[in-house]
């Protein structure tokens, strides 16, 4: 899905969970309302295999505007703090590569992080004083694409539960001014990219078998490097459906296993769709989730 501004990643679903009567659907990756862009969905039983969608790797196009700091570290927020200064060009690019890498990154006080059982951005709706701890992140790249008056824009590449709107905060923090995010757009996730992404408005115009048929890609295309088994046997099925262990060919596995010595997660597939996942010991898989 390509996601628009204004509509939180959960009420994006809902309307074609509606619109479908799908039973099931769930997503990789939430994007904030404010943001656009690449939303993955898994819909009925294949939202049992989100957790093995690759959203490590993440590309994102964001603006800056210089000068102000605020609640959210977007322009949803408060303003609490101001600068006159305007990072120039020059400025900018010579503190960036501080970023790349694995970095210590808090996250922004409106965000779904928990804060003793709450989510940060209800106690911060509440008024209430608290304090986040950072978490591990990995930037892989960061560009700067331009500036115009007292915003510049932005490319990166970076990894898991990376936030943003902490990088734009810290970005300004470097350059002895503030900063706030006030246009992001997410154009990749892992294997899913803008040019065959769908938008919100013309998946709800369409009708039931076009949507089965122009916008599903088959699970497994959509799970990236793993090591996988294309069940043939009509008994294996049967077997599997009733959550039996089978024994397999590991000669026939698409990718091999590192270390043959441990058990590994295998996925099975059938005509392109995963029918189950679970742990391949020698040559004994017992499944842990069956999708059939």
């Amino acid at each position: 899905l390509y996601k628009p501004r204004g509509i939180s990643s959960f009420s994006a679903i809902f309307k074609i969970k509606k619109k479908f009567n799908i039973k099931k659907i769930g997503h990789a990756g939430t994007l904030d309302p404010e943001a656009e862009g690449i939303l993955p969905i898994a819909i009925n039983k294949t939202t049992k295999l989100i957790p093995f969608v690759n959203i490590s790797s993440k590309k994102y196009l964001f603006k800056i505007k210089w000068g102000e700091q605020t609640t959210t570290d977007d322009k949803e927020g408060v303003v609490i703090n101001n600068s006159k200064k305007i990072p120039s060009k020059e400025e900018i690019n010579k503190i960036l590569t501080k970023f790349l890498g694995f970095q210590d990154q808090i996250p922004p006080k409106a965000s779904a992080v928990k804060v003793n059982g709450k989510r940060a951005y209800a106690v911060l709706r509440e008024n209430k004083n608290f304090s986040l701890d950072s978490k591990k992140v990995f930037l892989k790249s960061i560009t700067f694409l331009y500036s115009n008056n007292n915003t510049s824009s932005f490319e990166i590449d970076c990894g898991k539960g990376f936030y943003v709107r902490s990088l734009a905060r810290d970005i300004a923090h470097k350059l002895g001014t503030y900063g706030h995010v006030v246009a992001l757009k997410r154009t990749k996730v892992g294997q899913f990219i803008e040019n065959s992404s769908i938008l919100l408005d013309d998946i709800l115009k369409i009708g039931q078998s076009e949507f089965e048929f122009n916008c599903i890609h088959s699970s497994i295309s959509m799970l990236d490097d793993i090591l996988a088994y294309e069940v043939e046997e009509k008994k294996d099925l049967n077997d599997l459906s009733l959550g039996k262990s089978i024994f397999i060919n590991k000669k026939k596995l698409i990718k091999k296993p590192l270390n043959s010595d441990k058990e590994e997660l295998v996925f099975l597939s059938k005509k392109g769709k995963i029918i189950s996942f679970g742990k391949l010991s020698e040559d004994l898989f017992k499944p842990n989730k069956v999708l059939i």
